[in-house]
Order: structure tokens, then C-alpha cells, then sequence
């Protein structure tokens, strides 16, 4: 297995990311090490298919949300 240095880590994401790790009962290593291991499997053709398949479920809802786009226009308006 190869080793890894990260430099210059925010000390705000290191204790995040330490926070985390206790929580779940792992060592900062092993915190890292999964979050790296779900980053490589999880592609970004992965991501746009889940977004998609997301927007199809609640475009079927009969639950209809407000265009943002809309709204920000009619906010700068005033």
C-alpha cells in the first residue's frame, strides 16, 4: 500500500474530519482512508445519474416546487 502526506490541512476541516472519526468510533487513519475509498468508487457519471433519477421521483410527486430562478428575479426587482 502507498503512503499519502497532505500539507496545509485547514486546522477547522482537521477537527471535522477528527470529530467524525470519534463518533464513529475510528482513528483519524481510518476516517481518511474510507472518505478516500468512497471519493475513487463514487464517479461523477454516478452522481448526474443519481441527480437525475432524483428529479424524475419528485417530478412524479404531486408535490410542485417554485422555480428559484423566479423568485430571485421578482426579489431584485423590488
Amino acid at each position: 500500500m502507498a503512503n499519502v502526506l497532505i500539507r496545509n490541512v485547514p486546522d477547522e476541516v482537521l477537527n471535522m474530519i477528527k470529530n467524525a472519526a470519534k463518533r464513529r468510533n475510528r482513528s483519524l487513519q481510518q476516517e481518511l482512508r474510507e472518505a478516500l475509498e468512497t471519493m475513487a468508487n463514487q464517479s461523477s457519471p454516478d452522481i448526474f445519474r443519481k441527480a437525475t433519477e432524483l428529479k424524475e421521483k419528485l417530478r412524479k410527486k404531486s408535490v410542485r416546487f417554485t422555480d428559484s430562478a423566479e423568485l430571485l428575479r421578482e426579489d431584485r426587482a423590488r
